[in-house]
């Protein structure tokens, strides 16, 4: 009994400590995305190379075997986007990387399930792709101030 009781405070203790690691991403994640909706391309370049310390911070190891190969999968797509975003020199050319950076965030935590918090998947059908968001209210990073609130919620994540 004792030895059901440490694996599982253990596994717990795991598991808590990823998620912890994940909704400092999913953070750093939301810093991109905001400099991107305020069309500020220099805080962007900056958060994106935040968010590629947060993808090396993940204790992956303990997760389970099919969760651990997807993240393995999109943990390689965030860092090569967030690593091409960090160094465009353009925001059009910084918010098409945050396309396929998003698809794999939502992929992510759709599969993963770590947010401590509720997560907003929201459309924009003018650039045809989706984003996170910590709030309900629309925050178009693809087009920024050119249409701010453009796109619909198409998905609420709850907490874990």
């Amino acid at each position: 009994m004792a030895i059901i009781a440490i694996a599982t405070t253990k596994l717990t203790f795991a598991q808590s400590k990823t998620d912890v690691a994940f909704n400092q991403l999913l953070t750093a994640y939301y810093d991109v995305k905001n400099a991107l909706a305020t069309d500020k391309k220099d805080t962007a370049t900056e958060k994106a190379k935040v968010l590629l310390t947060k993808v090396d911070a993940i204790p992956h190891k303990d997760l389970p075997a099919a969760q651990h190969a997807l993240w393995i999968e999109q943990a390689k797509i965030i860092k090569a986007k967030a690593s091409e975003l960090a160094v465009a020199k353009d925001i059009k050319l910084q918010r098409k990387s945050f396309e396929s950076l998003s698809s794999a965030m939502i992929k992510t935590i759709r599969t993963i399930g770590f947010n401590n918090a509720t997560v907003y998947v929201q459309h924009c059908p003018m650039a045809k792709a989706s984003w996170l968001n910590e709030k309900e209210n629309i925050e178009n990073p693809y087009y920024g101030s050119m249409m701010f609130d453009c796109g619909d919620i198409s998905e609420t994540i709850k907490p874990k």
